[in-house]
């Protein structure tokens, strides 16, 4: 499915748009993943910052500690409180979209999954994916599995 790409918020205070094309898809099992989605997992999709505008609305900043121990922002929408992006200050060239934050996340198909150490032991990871035990050091692998998968 090719850009623009649309979604917004749960109440629909917050609407963006994304202009460009994804760098990856990957599913996290972090503990703040799971307690900020509420399930085993949260599921990003990598875009470039420059890329999204936000269409309609105000979002809230908040900023945390990972578990990997850098400082992530999380952005959500202040009526609702639905988390919509993420990301680091360190690297403000791209952003991740929480991939149910889109109107059609049908084409979202992940190539990793990480923080796999902290995954609800329930939870089946496929063989074909990537996996990290935490966060990996550089995204790159996860970009050139995304491209390798035939996106751009």
């Amino acid at each position: 499915m090719p850009a623009p790409y649309v979604g917004g918020c749960q109440c629909g205070a917050v609407r963006f748009e994304i202009a460009a094309e994804p760098a990856t898809a990957y599913v996290c099992h972090c503990r703040d993943c799971q307690k900020q989605s509420a399930s085993a997992f949260g599921m990003s999709v990598t875009f470039p910052t420059a890329s999204v505008k936000i269409t309609k609305g105000k979002m809230k900043r908040w900023c945390r500690p990972a578990d990997s121990g850098a400082e992530v922002f999380c952005e959500f929408c202040e009526g609702c409180g639905s988390r919509l992006f993420h990301g680091k200050d360190s690297r403000p060239e791209s952003i991740n979209l929480k991939a149910g934050a889109l109107d059609d996340a049908s084409w979202v198909k992940p190539v990793a999954h990480v923080w796999t150490k902290r995954r609800q032991p329930w939870v089946a990871i496929p063989v074909d994916m990537l996996t990290f035990e935490a966060q990996p050091e550089d995204p790159l692998a996860l970009f050139k599995a995304w491209e390798a998968r035939g996106h751009r």
